[in-house]
C-alpha cells in the first residue's frame, strides 16, 4: 500500500489467531474502542494517531492537502506498509471514527488509529498491530482484562425538558406550515453522572446483549447501539439502511401486530420516511451504479419499538471511500430534515444545546476505503466537552444522552415527546 513517493509512516501486520470468545474483554475499561454486532467486530487498544479538527497524526503530510477526514485518511493509508494475509472486513490498517453532527459543534470529529486491533468475523479471529516508524511506543498487550464491578447511573432532564420540547415541536410545525421546510428532527437531552473509575465496557456489554442486531459502538467516550446504517462499503458494494417513522412495541402479541400495522399505514410516518429515503438516493446517485431500493418500506422490529425501514444497495462507480460517502450523506433527512440547510438552521435555533456527536457518523474505515458507518443514535457521550456545559462535576463523570423525533406538518407534540421517551429507553436502561 505504501506509495513510492512517501516513506512509510505506519507499519501494519495482521495475523490470524485462535478463536476469540469475547472481543470486548480486550478493550480498555476506561477508554473502550469497539464496533460490535452479534459478537463479531473489532476492538482497538491504544492509539497511534489519527485526525482531529483538521489536525493530522502521524506527522509528515502537508496540511494544506488534507482538508477533511476522508482526505486525511487517504494520505495516512498511502504511507502505510501493510502486511495482511487474512483479508477480512476490519483487518489491515483501520481507524475508528466519530464525527460531529454539526460542523460548528464545540466537540471534535475524530479518527483514532489504534496500536492493536482484535477482531472476529464469521468464526475467524485476528490481531492487527500498528506501529509508527517515527517513534517508539509501548506496545499494549493483546490479552483480555477482567471486567470491573457493576455500576449504575440515572439520567434526568437536561436543558430542554418535556414542556420545552413540546414547545419546540410546535414551533417546528409552525415553520413547516409557513413553508420554510418540509421536515425537521428536533431532539432533547438527558444528563447525569457515572462513578469515577467505572468500567465502561459494562455499558457496552449491556447494549450489545439487549440489542444484538444493532451496531454497538464505543469511540472516544461515545457509547451506544444504533439500528441505522449510514453507509457500508465492502469491495465495491455500497449498502445503507434508512430508518424514519417510529411506533412503540405493543404490550402483547395482538397489540404488537396492531402497532406494526398502524406504522405501516401511517400517512405521517410514510411521508417522513420518503423524505429520508430520497435524500439518501439523491446523494448516493453520483457515486453508485445500479442503485436500488424497495418501493415500499418494511417494518423493522427492535426490542422496544418498530421502525419503517428501507434497504439501499448498489455498486461503487468511482473511487469514493466510505468516508467520502459519509461526508456526502451526512446529515441525512432521517436525523436533520429537508431541505437540509433550512433544517439545520431551525435545529440550531430550537435546540438549546450542542448535539456533539449525537446523530453524527460513527464507525470504522480501512486502508482501502472500505468501512461500516452508522448514525450515532441510542447513545450517550461520557466525560467530554461540551458535556460539561450542563454542570460542574467533582467526584463523578458527566454523561449526556439525546433522542429526537422527525417533525412534519401532521406532527403532534405529545406523540413526538412519547417517541423520544421510547428512543431513550435503550441507553437509560443500560446505564441503570
Amino acid at each position: 500500500m505504501t506509495s513510492s513517493h512517501h516513506p512509510a509512516q505506519l507499519v501494519v501486520e495482521t495475523r490470524e489467531v485462535e478463536h476469540v470468545e469475547d472481543l470486548l474483554a480486550y478493550a480498555s475499561p476506561d477508554e473502550p474502542l469497539a464496533w460490535l454486532r452479534r459478537g463479531d467486530g473489532i476492538v482497538g487498544i491504544g492509539a497511534v494517531g489519527g485526525y482531529e479538527k483538521g489536525r493530522l497524526l502521524p506527522p509528515g503530510v502537508d496540511m494544506s492537502q488534507v482538508p477533511s477526514p476522508a482526505d486525511t485518511w487517504r494520505h495516512i493509508a498511502e504511507t502505510a506498509d501493510v502486511d495482511d494475509p487474512v483479508g477480512l472486513p476490519g483487518t489491515g490498517l483501520v481507524a475508528f471514527g466519530t464525527l460531529t453532527f454539526d460542523p460548528d459543534s464545540a466537540m471534535s470529529s475524530r479518527l483514532i488509529i489504534p496500536q492493536l486491533v482484535v477482531g472476529r468475523h464469521r468464526g475467524r479471529s485476528w490481531v492487527t498491530r500498528i506501529r509508527p516508524t517515527y517513534a517508539e511506543l509501548p506496545e499494549p498487550a493483546a490479552a483480555p482484562r477482567p471486567y470491573g464491578p457493576y455500576w449504575s447511573a440515572t439520567l434526568g432532564p437536561g436543558s430542554l425538558d418535556p414542556a420545552g420540547y413540546q414547545a419546540a415541536v410546535r414551533q417546528a410545525v409552525d415553520a413547516i406550515a409557513a413553508g420554510d421546510l418540509e421536515k425537521v428532527v428536533i431532539a432533547r437531552d438527558l444528563v447525569g453522572t457515572i462513578p469515577v473509575g467505572a468500567d465502561l465496557r459494562r455499558l457496552v456489554r449491556a447494549l450489545a446483549d439487549d440489542y444484538p442486531d444493532t451496531w454497538t459502538f464505543a469511540v472516544d467516550g461515545l457509547i451506544g447501539a444504533s439500528p441505522e446504517t449510514l453507509v457500508t462499503v465492502s469491495r465495491g458494494v455500497v449498502t445503507a439502511r434508512v430508518l424514519a417513522g417510529t411506533i412503540p412495541r405493543g404490550t402483547d402479541a395482538h397489540d404488537d401486530d396492531g402497532a406494526s400495522s398502524t406504522l405501516a399505514h401511517s400517512a405521517k410516518d410514510l411521508q417522513e420516511h420518503r423524505y429520508a429515503v430520497h435524500s439518501v438516493l439523491d446523494t448516493l446517485g453520483p457515486h453508485v451504479r445500479h442503485l436500488r431500493a424497495d418501493p415500499e418500506p418494511f417494518t423493522l422490529k427492535l426490542p422496544n419499538l418498530w421502525h419503517l425501514a428501507t434497504d439501499v444497495a448498489g455498486d461503487l462507480a468511482d473511487s469514493a471511500s466510505s468516508l467520502d460517502l459519509v461526508a456526502a450523506l451526512h446529515p441525512t433527512a432521517a436525523v436533520a430534515g429537508t431541505p437540509r440547510d433550512a433544517a439545520l438552521e431551525l435545529i440550531r435555533r430550537l435546540e438549546p444545546f450542542d448535539r456533539g456527536r449525537y446523530a453524527g457518523p460513527v464507525g470504522w474505515v480501512d486502508g482501502d476505503g472500505n468501512g461500516e458507518w452508522a448514525i450515532a443514535l441510542r447513545c450517550a457521550q461520557i466525560g467530554a466537552e461540551p458535556v460539561r456545559q450542563y454542570a460542574e462535576y467533582r467526584d463523578t463523570i458527566p454523561v449526556v444522552a439525546h433522542a429526537g423525533a422527525g417533525i412534519v406538518a401532521q406532527s403532534n407534540p405529545e406523540t413526538e415527546l412519547l417517541e423520544t421517551r421510547v428512543k431513550f429507553r435503550p441507553i437509560v436502561d443500560a446505564l441503570a
